[in-house]
């Protein structure tokens, strides 16, 4: 019982964050929606895995936590340097010319 409740509230959170990551002003406050639906979908695996007796679902629940975890800072690097590879070692046509 305790376990169903514990369910039912992560999804409400989830539609909550939902409507923020719509709604959301700023570019940071939708990066901060996904990245809290990301914690609150890994917190639903985990719940709905001890609700239905299937604790391989911790093991889903953990490999969504490290794709969160990087997928959230891939985002910010994107929104913070435009780019997400490694530019530095690239060289310019025109530059190696001069």
């Amino acid at each position: 019982m305790m376990f169903a409740v514990a369910v039912l509230s992560l999804f409400i959170a989830m539609v909550l964050l939902l409507v923020r990551l719509i709604a959301g002003p700023t570019v940071y406050d939708r990066v901060l929606a996904v990245n809290a639906f990301g914690t609150c979908t890994v917190l639903f695996i985990g719940a709905t895995g001890f609700l239905f007796e299937r604790p391989e679902f911790l093991d889903i629940a953990l490999l969504y936590a490290l794709i969160n975890f990087v997928g959230t800072l891939a985002i910010l690097k994107f929104f913070r340097y435009r780019a997400l590879g490694d530019r530095s070692g690239i060289v310019d046509v025109d530059e190696e010319v001069r």
